[in-house]
């Protein structure tokens, strides 16, 4: 039924302090709390909680005891760094201040 790389809509049933029980028809899963988020999660209760609907990614399937093993942060789209067009090497002040004062003439 499902496979590995399918994205998936879960019920959280129960919180732990290493990651979040899941449902799904006759599948249990666990989103550990490595694949929560990239970033340190400091409190388990701050991502869900129980009875809330989550989209996650299969990482894995053992068929045999209908188990998921999910991630949360592989659902996500990546987000794109937008870096802004930069001037190499540095100007006095009386060299920046024009542009200054049209930017913020601008801005108003």
């Amino acid at each position: 039924m499902f496979k590995k790389c399918d994205t998936i809509i879960v019920e959280v049933t129960a919180l732990t302090s290493y990651g979040v029980f899941v449902k799904v028809d006759d599948y249990t899963g666990l989103i550990h709390i490595s694949e929560i988020s990239d970033k340190y999660v400091k409190d388990i209760n701050s991502f869900a909680l129980v009875g809330d609907k989550v989209k996650v990614y299969i990482l894995d399937i053992n068929e045999e005891e209908k188990q998921l093993k999910l991630s949360y942060k592989r659902c996500k789209e990546s987000k794109k760094i937008i870096i802004p067009d930069l001037e190499i090497g540095f100007k006095t002040l009386e060299e920046k201040l024009p542009t200054w004062v049209e930017n913020a003439s601008k801005n108003k």
